[in-house]
């Protein structure tokens, strides 16, 4: 269980450091940030525009925060059953990116509305990255 636990910690640790960026760096330069969409900086000059985008960037930072929440709270407190099927429902619903926002992504990325070119891909490995090390932990786990 300790290889599922491990993940789980590498995830949250990823995922809280992209949170604090939301809530308090959001104009950062690097990673997922804010600052990587060219509307970012167009949205910042008028007011009521501002304001929605803060919204919902909070409104997303919130919930990848109660997400970690309730991971933390599983690896803290989980039994070996409720660790394995957290580990797959991450697996799961972190998936869901190349069918909701994968497509989007890549579209501003082609016609150049992201910085730096070629940040959809590295975003698209990045995800599959996380989703094989799940998948390694969850074999490694039933195997040793």
């Amino acid at each position: 269980m300790l290889i599922l636990k491990a993940a789980l910690i590498i995830f949250i640790a990823m995922e809280l450091s992209n949170v604090i960026i939301m809530y308090f760096k959001p104009d950062f330069k690097y990673g997922n940030s804010m600052s990587t969409f060219k509307q970012w900086h167009k949205s910042q000059q008028s007011e009521p525009e501002r304001l929605f985008v803060k919204y919902m960037v909070n409104w997303v930072a919130n919930c990848k925060l109660i997400f970690l929440t309730l991971l933390t709270a599983v690896l803290l407190f989980g039994n070996e059953t409720i660790t394995v099927w957290a580990v797959i429902a991450t697996i799961f619903s972190i998936s869901i990116y190349f069918i909701s926002l994968h497509p989007t992504i890549k579209k501003l990325d082609a016609i150049n509305q992201i910085w730096p070119k070629g940040y959809s891909g590295t975003l698209a490995n990045t995800i599959r990255i996380f989703i094989a090390m799940f998948a390694l932990a969850l074999i490694l786990y039933y195997v040793l």
